[in-house]
């Protein structure tokens, strides 16, 4: 039996966590002491504070959640207004993240969110471990896949590649693109990762270079063509920026002259940046479904009171309403929830070495990378004062740098060069020393 309480705020919380079930999780036991162990020891990470962010941001405040902090390098613009609830007129140029916990604190006594504002990269990769959940509210799949590889890097396994659950970092990402939406929990090690499903996402639109400076047909075209045409034209090598509103604003006067020219019209200053972005229109309603699926799955995850999504929904609006839940397979090979990629090194090769060496590694192709070692920075790219901390160990063998130790884990941050597209990235790698006593030929099955 439960044990008897007096009721919290959420009667309808109550019901989920003090009372048993039938289909509740293997660890689940109902109770007080469950309801506020929740409340005080959960920590919670939300990814964005955008259109779905905002909704999460909230969701998680209202089902009893009492830690959370959120992360988003945007800063609020008009055109966010007409769905991100929680800013105002007043609000344009502030940080999403700061305004956004601000106002969930205003109207939901007792939870305590900590906002960031700067980009998920310029934070370590200790900050992420101090969460129990990590829930994602992203418009980016660069920023989803960081994520991801951060995650699955706190991963360990058995001597017999089974991963070991009191490393597992859980995570729920949500998605909507207009009248459609995902909400999927990721278990590293047993679910698929974002990596495994990378598939899943179809490749964006690529408009013909000829029609754009041609024959132009429509308020995209005139926009592709002052983004990716006379831009360099005019501007000779400067780097375009699409999150500085005098480069965007650039783009728009000159999609304005273009359409008019060819007598098009529609072209509009939020039109600009949904294409320029490759952004597709949010829709509300849409945000507060998914994000209600998401927040209970964190909840699922946090208490055990149900068994979790297995393991991705799909929602469709456009026409009534559809949804259904697929259950993916992991992928055993995937290079970033899996065990890690195998590399069989001497004891003489220096730390310098180890660094050139995953730039030309087939399977890696890290440039600029940063190493680290159970939480010890052997080497950092950026920023300067860490760069020059920790250049002394370039000359140094990495195997004394790991203290001596025959294998185990390190972790690589860099660029990652994969399809001829650079985007930062994590990688899990597991390391061998060749010739030391203890490190058996099963160690070294599955090499790199």
């Amino acid at each position: 039996m439960a044990d008897a309480a007096p009721p919290s705020k959420s009667i309808d919380l109550d019901k989920l966590l003090l009372r048993p079930g039938n289909l509740v999780g293997p660890t689940f036991e109902p109770g007080v002491q469950l309801r506020d162990d929740l409340q005080e020891y959960a920590k919670v990470l939300v990814v964005g504070a955008g259109g779905l962010g905002c909704e999460l941001l909230k969701d998680l405040a209202l089902t009893g959640f009492k830690n959370l902090e959120v992360i988003d390098m945007d800063r609020i613009e008009v055109t966010n207004l007409n769905r991100q609830f929680l800013f105002r007129l007043e609000d344009v140029g502030k940080p999403k993240a700061e305004v956004a916990a601000k106002r969930v604190m205003e109207r939901v006594s007792g939870v305590n969110i900590v906002p960031h504002f700067c980009r998920i990269e310029d934070k370590d990769i200790e900050f992420y471990s101090d969460f129990n959940i990590i829930a994602l509210g992203l418009d980016s799949i660069e920023a989803r896949s960081y994520i991801n590889t951060v995650a699955c890097s706190f991963l360990e396994y058995d001597s017999d590649d089974n991963p070991r659950e009191e490393t597992m970092k859980p995570m729920v990402d949500g998605g909507t693109e207009g009248f459609k939406g995902h909400a999927r929990v990721i278990v590293p090690g047993v679910t698929p990762c974002f990596e495994c499903t990378i598939w899943l996402f179809p490749p964006q639109v690529k408009f013909p270079l000829c029609t754009l400076a041609e024959t132009p047909r429509n308020a995209a075209h005139c926009i592709e063509y002052a983004h990716l045409i006379k831009w360099d034209e005019v501007h000779s090598g400067k780097a375009f920026n699409p999150d500085n509103p005098d480069h965007m604003k650039w783009v728009y006067d000159e999609a304005v002259n273009r359409a008019e020219l060819f007598g098009i019209p529609g072209v509009t200053y939020s039109l600009t940046q949904g294409v320029v972005k490759n952004i597709i229109p949010a829709i509300a309603s849409t945000n507060a479904i998914i994000s209600a699926a998401c927040a209970l799955e964190t909840l699922k995850i946090a208490s055990g009171f149900s068994k979790t999504l297995s393991n991705y929904l799909t929602y469709n609006g456009v026409e009534g309403l559809h949804t259904k839940v697929t259950e993916f397979v992991k992928d055993k090979d995937c290079l970033v929830c899996g065990p890690g990629v195998l590399i069989e090194l001497d004891t003489t090769v220096t730390l310098q070495k180890f660094i050139d060496m995953l730039e030309e590694h087939p399977k890696l192709l890290i440039s600029k990378a940063s190493i680290t070692y159970r939480g010890k920075n052997l080497y950092m790219q950026a920023p300067p004062v860490l760069e020059g901390m920790t250049r002394s160990n370039l000359n140094l063998p990495l195997y004394d740098l790991m203290d001596k130790i025959p294998k185990d884990i390190i972790h690589a941050t860099g660029t990652i060069n994969k399809d001829n597209k650079k985007s930062s990235g994590l990688r899990k790698l597991r390391v061998v020393y060749k010739g030391i006593d203890g490190v058996t030929d099963m160690d070294m099955a599955g090499g790199a």
